[in-house]
């Protein structure tokens, strides 16, 4: 088994270069914003996050360098060298990567070149992972899938349009994607023996390859069908929807010295912290150090929809400590039945505690937080992807914190305020038992583990993220935007906060 140690160095070549004019922007579309990040960065992360990647080249609109540099540096990608300036065409793009990455002092002739489309934001680390290893074997690698329609060969007749002349074998068709995997010395004589053909076109690098080493084989590798590429309008829409359902594990936990280090003499508040999971997160962050001032209506008479209680809350914390470091709501209410038999009485709570109680709540927190670069944690509940009968008014609510953590992450970004949201499983607190009476022993998350999750949570430099916490092991959750959305649309179960 090849180690980090003695495996391949691997650089990702983000290929940067389209400028937009086919889905009608003014911008490049690798710009354009899908849940509230650049599609470039999205794309990025994949590669940051990737632990078989080593170093990340990004090759852009020459004209936008600036701004790509810009997201760079703004999201701390780390792995990302290199921001350079693209050519006219793709083969012009791929021959000023190779070039970087051959030029570089200790450059390894036989290191791993990954070639991706900036605008397929939702690879997996499956893909990436396949690829890399695939390299240790093969010279150069290719990302299909399956064609699910059937492809025909036409001819145009005239002035009488287009007339099938073939229709091959669909089982023996495959969909390209990327990346495009080469050993670098591989791709660099493709691309050298092709400057001496007068003749020369191509779209993409394995064709290259084929082309001009055909005694190279191409491994494929099997993509996904969500590895989709926004070219077009209905693209960017189907992109920014699936980014908007997905959800990410929460940080793995850390030792004590960690929580210990960075919760001791920090000012948390927690928002229906009198019990569940509020209550433990509260307990837990006491015990590291914290000064925690948990806020319930049962243990400090604080109501979330009062904006007074709201407002005092937070100047008194201030007044004792000179700080609020983190900021947590997790209080709600759960009302079961039909909207149209519901009181105005149970509409207007649930709308004011689900809702605008925890707007009021960001709307006091902003000074406090910019000052300290903290966090604000709200919770949803799976229930958002679907409302579902018989929950509307809670479904409704609870797609709305998803919608306000997204839209205040973009807002605050610039302030160093981050802002997350997470989504337990079906977890064991008072107003799930109050809701549901007793429920089967083991079949429910414990508030203290989805406390503990938020924690991580909190201490992380996450933002703008919904994050899920569940039973299973987390390295047998989904890895990809649309896994994780296509989860929780199939996913039902309602999973209860404090």
């Amino acid at each position: 088994m090849t180690t980090r140690a003695t495996r391949r160095r691997t650089v990702a070549v983000v290929l940067a270069g389209g400028t937009g004019q086919r889905i009608g922007l003014a911008i490049p579309k690798q710009l354009l914003k899908i849940a509230g990040r650049p599609i470039l960065e999205h794309t990025l992360r994949v590669f940051e996050n990737a632990p078989d990647i080593d170093d990340v080249i990004v090759l852009m609109t020459p004209s936008h360098v600036t701004e790509a540099e810009k997201i760079v540096s703004g999201a701390g990608l780390r792995k990302v060298s290199a921001v350079l300036a693209g050519g006219g065409t793709r083969s012009e793009t791929t021959n000023i990567a190779i070039a970087a990455v051959s030029g570089r002092p200790g450059a390894d002739e036989d290191c791993n070149l990954l070639f991706h489309d900036a605008v397929r934001p939702m690879l997996s680390q499956r893909v990436v992972k396949e690829c890399v290893a695939a390299l240790e074997r093969y010279r150069a690698v290719d990302v299909a899938i399956p064609s699910a329609d059937t492809v025909i060969v036409t001819r145009t007749h005239g002035g009488d349009g287009e007339f099938i002349t073939e229709v091959p074998d669909r089982a023996r068709l495959r969909r390209g994607q990327t990346p495009q995997g080469f050993r670098l010395s591989t791709i660099r004589t493709a691309y050298e023996h092709a400057a001496a053909d007068p003749f020369f076109q191509a779209t993409d690098d394995c064709s290259v390859v084929v082309k001009y080493l055909p005694d190279v084989p191409v491994h494929v590798v099997t993509g996904d069908e969500y590895n989709m590429k926004v070219t077009q309008p209905v693209d960017v829409f189907i992109a920014d929807k699936l980014f908007q359902l997905a959800s990410t594990t929460a940080p793995a936990h850390s030792g004590e010295e960690f929580y210990r280090d960075r919760l001791a003499g920090r000012t948390m508040l927690v928002f229906g912290g009198s019990y569940g999971i509020g209550g433990d997160i509260a307990r837990i962050a006491r015990e590291y150090g914290a000064n925690v001032y948990a806020l319930g209506r049962s243990t400090t008479g604080t109501h979330v929809e009062n904006p007074d209680h709201v407002d005092e809350a937070f100047a008194t914390a201030y007044a004792e400590t000179g700080r609020i470091d983190f900021v947590v709501n997790t209080a709600g209410v759960l009302r079961i039945g039909r909207l149209d038999q519901a009181d105005n009485a149970t509409v207007r709570e649930a709308m004011e505690v689900n809702y605008l109680a925890p707007v009021n709540i960001a709307r006091t927190s902003y000074k406090y937080l910019a000052e300290t670069g903290g966090q604000l944690l709200l919770f949803t509940s799976s229930s958002y992807t679907r409302g579902r009968a018989e929950y509307s008014l809670y479904s409704s609510t609870k797609a709305a914190m998803v919608n306000l953590t997204q839209a205040l992450s973009d807002e605050w970004a610039e302030d160093g305020i981050r802002v997350n949201c997470v989504n337990p499983e079906r977890t064991a607190t008072p107003m799930r038992t109050k809701a549901f009476g007793q429920e089967p022993e083991g079949s429910l998350l414990s508030s203290e583990e989805v406390a503990r999750s938020s924690l991580d949570v909190l201490l992380s430099a996450m933002t703008g993220h919904v994050i899920d916490v569940r039973r299973q092991d987390p390295t047998s959750a989904p890895d990809s935007a649309f896994e994780s959305a296509l989860s929780q649309v199939l996913n039902h179960s309602e999973s209860q906060t404090d």
